[in-house]
Formats: C-alpha cells, sequence, structure tokens
C-alpha cells in the first residue's frame, strides 16, 4: 500500500483509520455514473521503486478491469494492469544466514485495493468497511525463485527496508501496508518440473508467513507421499490453528474476464520523466551496507544494524561529519542514541543533541579525558537532557575528568597490589588474566577517573 495522501483513482483520504465507511465517495463506492482519475503520485512511486530494482519502466502501460463479484468490492471489478504492467524484470537481493541470494522480479504493476470483510463467529452477519476500497497498491512479482519459509522471510524483510528507504510505503503489516500471497510448490529431488501451486493469500506478517509456508509444504509433501495429488487452490491460513484451509478453487485469469478499462487513459512516460526520477533516489540500504564498511571500515554487523531503517543510516553519515572516529560514532548509535530515541518514542530525527556535541562527547573519550564507561553512564544522558551544554562541562561538573598522574596512580597501584597479596602471587604464577582485577580495583579507588594506559602501564611494571 502506498504512502499516498489519497486513493488511487479520486480524492478520498486514504490514511489508515478512521470510522468504517468514512473514508469514502461515490467513486470508491462505485456509483453508477463516476469516473475515475488517475493519481499522479502513483505512478511516481511504481517507477522508483522499479529503478531501486533495476527494472524496465514500461514507457507506455494500459490499465485493466479484473471482474469479480465480493460484498467488499462495490463496483464489482477491481482497477488493475493485466497485459502491460508498468515496470518489467529486475532483482533484489537478500541474505539467509551467511549465504546471498538474487531473486528475480516478474513484474511490478499498479491497482486498487478492495474494502474489508469483517466476519464475527457470533453474528448472523459480515460487516463491510469501505474506507480501503480503492487505496493505491503495488503489487509485486517475483519468480519462483526462493526454496524456504526462511528465504521468504529475507526477501519480505529486504522488499520492506527498500520500500521505507524509497519513502514509498511504511510497510506497516499490522496495519495492512504490506501483505503477501505465497504461491508454494514442491518437486521431487530428481525433478526440474515444480508440482502445482496452492496460493495463500493477504498474509500480513513475516511470522504467519513462515508458519504457513512450513505447513503447506509439509502438507503437499505428505499428500504426495501417501499417493494422493496435490490440487490448485487458493487457501487461507489459520493463525490460531497454524492450518491452511481451501477458501476456493485457484482461478485462471480467463476466471476474472479481464478486458481494457474504458474510462482510463494509458500510461504516456518519458524518457526525462523517468530520468528526473531516478535522479532523486535516495542512497539504497545495499548501497550504504557496502559503503559502511569499505568506506568507514565499520564491521558487517555495525554496517548491517545501522542500514536496518534509513533513520540511523543517514543519522549515521551526518555524524561522520564531525568525527573521524567511525566506530565510536556507531557504538554510540547503536547503544545510545537509538534506545533513547525508542525509549522516548521518538524519531531520530527528533533527537535533541546536535551531531558537534556528539562527535565532542566521543573526542573526549579518544583523549582519555573521560573514562567511556563513565562517559556513557553519565555524561550522555545529562547531555540529552542539557543539549546546549558542552560534554567537556559536565564532565568537569560531575568530577569525571581522568587523571594521568603518575605519582597519584602510582600510590593507587601501590595500595592496590598491597591489599591482595593472594591475587598478585597467583597473577605472578601465571594467572594473567588477574590484570583485570587490579585495574578494577584502582578504578575503585579512583573513582573512576584514574586513565586506563597509564595505569595499565604501571600495573605491569610492578606486577612484573
Amino acid at each position: 500500500q502506498l504512502s499516498t495522501q489519497s486513493k488511487a483513482f479520486c480524492g478520498d483520504d486514504a490514511s489508515f483509520g478512521g470510522a468504517p465507511n468514512t473514508h469514502v465517495s461515490p467513486i470508491s463506492l462505485g456509483h453508477p455514473g463516476t469516473l475515475p482519475r488517475l493519481n499522479k503520485k502513483q505512478v511516481e512511486y511504481a517507477v522508483r521503486l522499479g529503478l531501486a530494482l533495476g527494472s524496465e519502466i514500461s514507457l507506455y502501460s494500459a490499465f485493466d478491469r479484473k471482474n469479480y463479484f465480493y460484498a467488499d468490492l462495490p463496483k464489482g471489478y477491481q482497477i488493475t494492469q493485466d497485459r502491460t504492467p508498468v515496470c518489467v524484470g529486475g532483482t533484489l537481493k537478500i541474505r539467509v544466514g551467511e549465504e546471498e541470494k538474487e531473486v528475480r522480479i516478474h513484474h511490478i504493476h499498479i491497482e486498487e485495493d478492495a474494502g474489508k470483510s469483517m466476519h464475527d463467529a457470533e453474528a448472523p452477519f459480515s460487516q463491510i468497511d469501505l474506507n480501503r476500497a480503492g487505496v493505491p497498491l503495488l503489487e509485486i512479482v517475483s519468480e519462483p525463485d526462493l526454496r524456504s519459509a526462511e528465504e521468504v522471510d529475507a526477501y519480505m524483510s529486504a522488499m520492506r527496508q527498500l520500500l521505507r528507504y524509497l519513502g514509498v510505503s511504511d510497510g506497516n503489516m499490522e496495519q495492512g501496508s504490506m501483505r503477501c500471497d505465497c504461491n508454494v510448490s514442491v518437486r521431487l529431488k530428481e525433478s526440474e518440473k515444480l508440482g502445482e501451486r496452492c496460493e495463500i493469500k493477504n498474509l500480513n506478517s513475516m511470522r504467519y508467513a513462515r508458519r504457513a509456508i512450513a505447513y503447506e509444504v509439509k502438507r503437499q509433501i505428505d499428500l504426495i507421499e501417501a499417493g494422493g495429488r496435490v490440487e490448485q487452490q487458493t487457501l487461507n491460513f489459520d493463525p490460531a490453528t497454524g492450518v491452511t484451509a481451501p477458501l476456493r478453487d485457484k482461478e485462471d485469469a480467463h476466471d476474472y474476464r479481464y478486458f481494457p478499462e474504458p474510462d482510463l487513459p494509458p500510461i504516456v512516460l518519458t524518457p526525462e520523466y523517468v530520468e528526473k526520477i531516478r535522479q532523486s533516489l535516495p542512497a539504497l540500504p545495499r548501497e550504504l551496507y557496502l559503503k559502511f564498511q569499505e568506506q568507514y571500515g565499520l564491521p558487517e554487523y555495525d554496517a548491517n544494524l545501522l542500514t536496518q531503517e534509513q533513520p540511523a543510516a543517514l543519522f549515521f553519515t551526518a555524524l561522520c561529519e564531525h568525527t573521524s572516529n567511525f566506530k565510536a560514532a556507531s557504538n554510540l548509535i547503536i547503544n545510545k542514541v537509538a534506545p533513547f530515541c525508542n525509549e522516548k518514542g521518538i524519531s531520530m530525527e527528533e533527537f535533541p543533541v546536535g551531531y558537534p556535541q556528539l562527535a565532542a562527547f566521543i573526542q573526549l573519550i579518544d583523549e582519555g579525558k573521560v573514562a567511556s564507561a563513565a562517559a556513557y553512564q553519565y555524561i550522555f544522558p545529562a547531555l540529552a537532557e542539557a543539549p546546549s551544554r558542552s560534554p567537556l562541562e559536565i564532565a568537569q561538573s560531575l568530577n569525571l575528568i581522568q587523571t594521568s598522574d603518575e605519582g597519584l596512580l602510582e600510590k593507587l597501584v601501590d595500595e592496590a597490589l598491597a591489599n591482595n597479596p593472594e591475587e598478585v602471587e597467583r597473577y605472578r604464577n601465571g594467572k594473567k588474566g588477574l590484570m583485570g582485577f587490579f585495574m578494577g580495583e584502582v578504578m575503585k579507588a579512583s573513582k573512576g577517573k584514574a586513565d586506563p594506559k597509564v595505569t595499565s602501564v604501571l600495573l605491569r611494571k610492578k606486577l612484573g
């Protein structure tokens, strides 16, 4: 579902929520004599997604009517693209464990959503909410390249990430902004030919998709091994039971009696229009994932975490303009900034501390003026509460500035060793892991202000 303000072919509000049947008009209600008008934003978003996936953009595409009768489809047909989709081909790279895989895209087409049917087992009737009727959709049809529920999960995650980066959809599955139909078929190990496929409709969570696929694969294998035959069907998945059940026999294209939409002209795009959209594309997740490792030297783990959501990736990129310690910038965002924003319920754009202040925070630690643990525990919260103060000022007010005075530190080291003769003996007998214990004792005595580098040198010198 696209993040447009209005519906695909009329000016009705396309936002989620609202009282039932309030985001409607004669057009979305299918009143006779009403005429659709194309939402240009829907075309722009389709082209943006197609370009990001490397699809061929159709300079000419047209609409068709998909005819069927159901209570939540008041017109008796759905406007879609059957003959000439707006985007053809393309690929999306996914990662499953340590393996990367390329999933081919067959095509992307524009269509409108139907309404929503609500069935209450206790009531003698069903209810219809037409707020969703006419909401703009893009249907992304992949080739049969996915071989497991885990790969489907990775594909859906990567697609949702891309949609959010592009700003074409929020990908919120809980609100129905992203749904998937899973076509499942199995084949014998020595065969290249796929068996009959069954389509599981309208899965609105990745967990449900994994469970539904796992169940359906097992069902089909058990059926074939028992001598049965898989019938082509449309299935529903019940999350409560974890079971798929037939909705109806699988339809073929002729069952929908597709024919050209007479009330809408074709979409005619120019190469200049497509190029303008190409130039407006943001940096995409995979591009940033590789850049963070190659240009900024981040580990794969950090690069993956930072690129999961676009705001974190943009925050990191902006912070790196103010500091050269890129790993420290990554640690700060992952361990402090992101949790702070989640706890406060704010976006990263609303984080109160500026990039220069955060860079100064990192510099305090790098220069050895403040211990990393003390900076994270005390200075960061104080800085978030009073963003106008400098990290150095906060450190001084909290008496956290580390001391590198060798005379004072030597005295503290001597005391730590004198107070722990047994540990000293064990260290000298080979228990080198006790260095951390002695360091902790000095830190405790100095209230965290001992310079760790100077302290470490003194301890090694004294312990021999």
